[in-house]
């Protein structure tokens, strides 16, 4: 029998146990709670030491001066608001398919820092816009599916809280999250499929970025902390939704004892 054969088993074995833990909040409560300093430190880290990086010590941009380094919070913003999307449609079908506690909560707290980011992107946008097009805002194809995506959020946030039923809420706005996943490819191609005032992609985590290194890395160090200061929050939000929801479970009574 090959090594393959024999150690195959025991790593689906494992992954089927660690998804299947997943199910568990109190499986979660018990882990994120060491998870939480490993999250929020590295993301105020990686936040200041990119922030200043750009704001201060990176080149002025040969074309844009100045006024390119809101660049540094724009695009960071930008990319989270749509993996933050997709994360919630994602959960929310997961939810959908295995009635699962935690996609639940999951999909419901993504929900406001998603539109928290959508509003810090398109804040940054418009301040960059101004110097750069002589307009706050402009009826572009990106901006207007980026205003889509907030208004998604918004819908998502709204309805969640209209419907009493937990289970109701979670199953519909996890419908609508699925329905709103097809705006995230009309924010990325948008620059490639219509004439549009908003230059391409200059930094993209997939390819090699066409600016110097001294430009790109900075804002490389912004979006991996916000990835982690997403998770930070959201850990956060899911930990208090689990007390909420799980407060006559003997096993948490303990823990708030303890």
């Amino acid at each position: 029998m090959s090594l393959a054969e024999t150690t195959s088993p025991n790593w689906k074995a494992r992954f089927k146990r660690w998804f299947h833990s997943w199910a568990s909040p109190k499986w979660f409560y018990e882990k994120s709670e060491r998870w939480l300093p490993w999250l929020s430190i590295p993301a105020m880290l990686l936040i200041l030491t990119g922030v200043v990086w750009g704001l201060v010590f990176a080149p002025e941009d040969y074309q844009q001066g100045n006024s390119f380094r809101i660049f540094y919070l724009h695009v960071p913003a930008a990319f989270l608001s749509q993996s933050i999307f997709m994360m919630m449609a994602i959960v929310g079908g997961i939810n959908l398919i295995w009635r699962i506690k935690l996609a639940d909560m999951a999909a419901k707290h993504c929900a406001p820092i998603g539109a928290s980011f959508a509003v810090l992107a398109l804040a940054t946008g418009a301040i960059w816009g101004k110097p750069t097009w002589g307009a706050w805002w402009v009826w572009d194809a990106r901006l207007t599916a980026m205003l889509i995506l907030l208004f998604l959020y918004l819908g998502v946030i709204a309805l969640y809280s209209a419907i009493d039923n937990r289970e109701t809420a979670g199953r519909s706005t996890a419908v609508l999250s699925l329905v709103g996943l097809v705006n995230i490819p009309i924010i990325k191609y948008s620059v490639e499929w219509w004439n549009t005032l908003h230059q391409p992609a200059t930094f993209k985590l997939t390819e090699k970025p066409a600016m110097p290194f001294e430009m790109w890395f900075p804002a490389l160090l912004v979006v991996l902390g916000f990835y982690l200061f997403f998770g930070w929050m959201l850990f956060k939000r899911m930990r208090a939704e689990v007390v909420e929801r799980e407060f006559k479970a003997k096993w948490l009574q303990e823990k708030l004892k303890s």
